[in-house]
């Protein structure tokens, strides 16, 4: 797809367009309603001012949209020949240990316990290890603290996804 044909979508096609970037309802419908997009930078504008408007209950709508990862085997999966699936992105990924994976599933878990939201980051291009060690230190936050910063991780993911979107 390109920018014109997301210009031309429909309200519904582009609501399912929007949503596979970012599941706040409020965002995407402020989207949804922007379009017509002069060009990539006003999409990218747009998709900055309105997550600028969303409030708590936006940012967790979003959040919901991630599938946790809680579990050794879930991590396991993820983790496996990253090395092949991160060529290109960053050259010293390699498979994450056993320990990796239990320790990450265990933050996980206490994250989520604390913030009652699951920890979110933007993950492209991070090994295992990477992402550990961001949790950790993520981990002795305040709420408020780490509300911000997963909501600018979220921030960073949507705007990922619209790039893979056009």
């Amino acid at each position: 797809m390109n920018l014109e044909q997301l210009n031309c979508l429909s309200n519904s096609e582009a609501t399912h367009a929007f949503m596979q970037c970012c599941t706040a309802s409020n965002w995407v419908k402020a989207m949804v309603d922007a379009r017509p997009f002069a060009d990539d930078k006003a999409l990218a504008k747009r998709a900055n001012s309105a997550w600028s408007d969303a409030v708590e209950a936006d940012f967790i709508e979003a959040f919901e949209g991630h599938p946790q990862i809680g579990n050794v085997a879930s991590l396991r999966a993820k983790y496996a020949n990253t090395k092949e699936l991160a060529s290109g992105e960053q050259s010293s990924v390699k498979q994450a240990s056993e320990q990796v994976l239990v320790d990450l599933a265990q933050g996980n878990a206490d994250y989520l316990e604390k913030f009652g939201f699951i920890f979110i980051v933007c993950a492209t291009g991070k090994s295992a290890q990477q992402m550990l060690d961001l949790l950790l230190a993520r981990l002795p936050n305040d709420k408020a603290t780490e509300l911000a910063n997963a909501a600018e991780e979220q921030r960073k993911i949507f705007h990922l996804r619209l790039d893979k979107l056009l």
